[in-house]
């Protein structure tokens, strides 16, 4: 995730989906063909590769597409692009697959982290402007899944099955104790929030209440709640003011 609207456009790989993908042989080794060949390669060039037919290696090769390890366009190689039918091309995304089981996303925390160093200002510390900069990129990740939607007015119920789509994405294996609450079974920058707890559990909840406010859910807030082997953010019904009002006196007092 380079820019801050690169980072919130391109949802997480898959890792698990992707490996999957390369279990059948004749498709692992195409892969490792197409990677090694330094240029777009033809589906008959990918078939002689394995000794396979044309037919099923465009099978194969399709597959790689879908789990987001190669891309596909028309085209001969090393010619320019013409009008008229033309070869289908594979060649590798820039997709690096990582597995980790609980899902880990030290990736995201990383460009964080470097997007708030990289924009540190005098009479700002880098934690300080590390929180300000998930705010603003969960905001953005939850305005552009609205624009994608259009949901209309999201009350807690409908919004937070908006946000548990996200939460599954990142990692964070959302679980719903009660229609309008949000339970994060798993932290995805666990180890580094054990030892930086203050930090990454400030930006986590920056993060998700930046997306909240993106997403325009009305209702329902980002706290923290430190709970033993789960993130340290719930979302849960916004808390009712203190005060009059929440006490019954007040105007609507005879």
């Amino acid at each position: 995730m380079g820019s801050d609207e690169t980072a919130t456009t391109t949802p997480p790989l898959d890792g698990i989906d992707s490996v999957s993908a390369l279990g059948e042989e004749s498709r692992r080794r195409m892969f490792a063909f197409v990677r090694r060949a330094g240029r777009p390669v033809t589906r008959d060039e990918a078939a002689a590769s394995v000794g396979i037919s044309r037919k099923l290696a465009a099978f194969h090769l399709d597959k790689l597409v879908d789990a987001g390890l190669l891309r596909s366009h028309f085209g001969v190689p090393g010619t320019p692009r013409k009008v008229g039918r033309q070869p289908k091309l594979y060649e590798p995304t820039d997709a690096q697959i990582t597995v980790t089981i609980p899902e880990r996303r030290p990736e995201l925390l990383a460009e964080l982290l470097l997007e708030a160093v990289l924009t540190e200002g005098d009479g700002r510390s880098a934690a300080d402007t590390a929180i300000e900069v998930s705010a603003r990129r969960g905001r953005r990740l939850g305005e552009l899944d609205r624009a994608a939607a259009r949901p209309g007015r999201l009350g807690a119920e409908r919004g937070l099955t908006m946000c548990e789509r996200m939460l599954e994405a990142y990692g964070f294996e959302p679980a719903r104790p009660g229609a309008t609450e949000v339970r994060l079974r798993n932290c995805p920058f666990h180890p580094l929030a054990a030892r930086a707890p203050a930090l990454v559990c400030g930006m986590n909840h920056a993060f998700l209440g930046g997306y909240l406010d993106g997403l325009e859910v009305t209702g329902v807030e980002a706290v923290i709640v430190p709970t033993a082997g789960e993130c340290c953010v719930r979302l849960r019904p916004t808390a009712a003011p203190a005060g009059p009002a929440a006490t019954g006196s007040g105007d609507d007092t005879p």
